[in-house]
């Protein structure tokens, strides 16, 4: 009993030093109000709360990619009549902010088709969606959130990726925001496990491509990831990390290469002059890599029938460029295709040799890098199932470069 109540009294010390925290942080340097804000009711809720073991509303988590920022946003759907009273006008704002638009500003994106719905996080109801923009434009939504006033409503923000320790004074100078900072391939693994197993809005997450070289019978098959160990996670983003995963919290990095999404990005501006992904993959929609790579048939006039190598494998990347006349022969299309395929191709060989060398059968491919990307996707099937004569299928996942920022925003949960 007596032990109860020291429990008792800790607790109400912890909400009061919570209190007085709170009324701190809506407090500027010189002590007066940043905001005039229902003091009682808006307390009440944040203590309510952490009582409940769960963090205030606005829930999101941020992934700070090299090349794009991934953001995860919980929208309640169960406020009842008196939170919603009691609720502040600018948690109102950002909420009406963040689901009433699909596009914010000139650059970010609100992937409504991925958006997941009546979900149950932490005993609340609502829908997570998916937002993205370029990290060049971090400094801008830093800048928004200081003009919606954030800082008021959080004491810190969950972010993972190698931003999230570039960016972090930033966030803490101009946005008046503390970044709790995660690792990127803990919340990776996390966020894969766990959208997996909520499933795709009553379908499948995740899925292989049958007949990916076919494109009229070219079809997405659902797989069944219910036992996913040990699991070989292929994460492409501006470059690409390889986990070798035995359970959530037993992975290790087995290699990574920093030819990935940004190189092929990088190289598609250089070649052709395009200046986004969307509009480099386009070209590469439409090239033709042959022109520009040299084939075994071209070495050999047919098949290496010895390895078993066809006649229209590549045997050397960007071959034909040595000639002069090729240079001349081939458009952007096809150099924004070959510098695709190269990519691609050397993403699959790695794949499949980490597969082998630790003797794991399912090989899961996410990242950016996919996203509207069905060529990549295609090469990567066809690649991996033909050298391993059927012993691997690339598999893929609905939410492709989201999982990061998942796994954040269930750190955000788990630790509140």
């Amino acid at each position: 009993m007596a032990q109860m109540g020291s429990a008792r009294s800790s607790t109400a010390a912890g909400g009061a030093q919570a209190e007085e925290k709170l009324r701190r942080r809506s407090a500027g340097s010189s002590g007066t109000t940043r905001e005039r804000l229902p003091s009682g009711p808006l307390f009440r809720a944040r203590l309510d709360s952490l009582k409940k073991n769960r963090p205030p509303f606005p829930w999101f988590a941020l992934d700070i990619g090299g090349t794009l920022v991934k953001l995860v946003y919980f929208e309640p759907k169960d406020i009842t009549a008196e939170e919603e009273q009691e609720e502040v006008e600018n948690l109102k704002s950002i909420r009406k902010y963040l689901t009433s638009n699909v596009a914010y500003g000139r650059t970010g994106i609100r992937d409504v088709h991925l958006e997941l719905k009546d979900l149950t996080l932490c005993g609340r109801k609502g829908n997570l969606h998916f937002i993205r923009f370029p990290t060049f434009d971090l400094p801008a939504f830093i800048q928004m959130s200081r003009d919606k006033n954030f800082s008021s409503l959080h004491t810190s923000l969950c972010a993972t990726g190698g931003g999230a320790y570039k960016f972090e004074e930033e966030f803490r100078t101009v946005g008046d925001l503390q970044l709790c900072k995660l690792d990127e391939l803990d919340c990776l693994v996390r966020g894969v496990l766990y959208i997996d197993s909520v499933g795709f809005n009553g379908q499948s997450e995740c899925y292989y491509l049958k007949d990916p070289t076919n494109r009229e019978r070219f079809q997405k098959i659902p797989y069944n990831l219910e036992n996913p160990y040990p699991l070989l996670l292929v994460n492409i983003g501006s470059g690409v990390s390889i986990l070798a995963v035995y359970s959530e919290g037993n992975y290790k990095r087995v290699t990574g290469t920093s030819l990935g999404g940004g190189t092929f990005f990088g190289l598609c501006c250089l070649l052709t002059g395009c200046s986004t992904f969307e509009e480099a993959l386009e070209m590469a929609s439409r090239g033709d890599s042959t022109k520009v790579d040299k084939l075994v048939r071209d070495i050999y006039g047919g098949d290496y029938e010895r390895f078993a190598l066809p006649g229209y494998a590549v045997a050397s990347s960007f071959g034909h460029m040595m000639s002069k006349e090729k240079q001349e022969s081939v458009s952007k299309e096809d150099l924004a295709r070959a510098t695709l395929v190269t990519i691609t191709n050397n993403i699959g060989s790695i794949a499949r040799m980490c597969a082998l060398n630790e003797n794991i059968n399912k090989v899961v491919f996410v990242g950016n890098f996919l996203r509207i990307n069905t060529v990549s996707m295609k090469l990567l099937a066809y690649a991996l199932e033909y050298w391993s004569k059927g012993q691997l299928k690339a598999l893929f996942l609905e939410h492709e470069g989201y999982f990061g920022a998942a796994g954040a925003l269930l750190e955000l949960l788990k630790t509140s």
